[in-house]
């Protein structure tokens, strides 16, 4: 990977768990600067070690527990199951104040996993915009990306990116790390279209179940390549 045209300092919450691992990983070796947060320091310090290793020997990786993690950072992931979105949130919204919150929040329901199960208000990262209030920026994005193939750095991502929020500057920042993440990133629209991108979780588990495959993606057809 080329180096990041700004380094930026991203905790990933949930960065012991394969998705945040995996996305961890990626900006760690494009030359961010990545804090790994859980609810365990010593489990987050593990999994560091473990990225930087593999991310090459002047990737910046440390590991803290959720708090310090997020205090560090400029951008927040929050990369847990569904069931951990809200109680995570809470435990750092006094550090994600006038910050970015990229949710990669999927409302997986086990072990029907396979079958669509968004929430009553529609979108589980909406949800946890009106619960945090506007003082945080909250980005839906990356609930579609296979972590298998995230971990690899060999492997070209064959999936896009659905970026959804209701403030255009904080999209923007998600759309330039994705692509820093080696991923075609697209604007959405607002924080509730983030439903559908939630939703086709389900549907890409139900294709990879039916057609025996690792890690099913989509691809947005008809714009112009950039």
């Amino acid at each position: 990977m080329q180096p990041a045209s700004e380094s930026v300092t991203i905790a990933v919450l949930g960065g012991t768990g394969k998705e945040g691992r995996g996305l961890a990983l990626r900006w760690a070796a494009k030359g961010h600067d990545v804090v790994i947060g859980s609810r365990s320091a010593e489990r987050a310090q593990a999994a560091a070690v473990e990225i930087r290793e593999r991310a090459g020997a002047n990737a910046r990786v440390r590991g803290a527990d959720n708090i310090a993690a997020a205090q560090a950072a400029s951008v927040v992931v929050l990369a847990v199951p569904f069931s951990a979105q809200v109680a995570t949130a809470e435990e750092v919204a006094q550090q994600l104040a006038g910050k970015i919150l990229i949710d990669v929040t999927v409302p997986l329901a086990p072990p029907k996993v396979d079958r669509v199960q968004l929430p009553p208000c529609g979108s589980a990262v909406q949800a946890l915009q009106s619960h945090l209030g506007a003082q945080v920026k909250v980005v839906s994005a990356f609930q579609n990306v296979s972590a298998g193939h995230l971990w690899d750095l060999d492997h070209t991502v064959d999936c896009d990116v659905l970026v959804c929020g209701d403030d255009a500057d904080a999209r923007e920042a998600v759309v330039r790390l994705a692509e820093d993440a080696g991923m075609r990133a697209w604007h959405a629209g607002v924080l509730a279209n983030s439903a559908a991108a939630e939703a086709l979780t389900s549907v890409l588990i139900a294709i990879n179940k039916r057609y025996k495959i690792a890690g099913s993606g989509l691809r947005i057809t008809g714009v112009p390549t950039r």
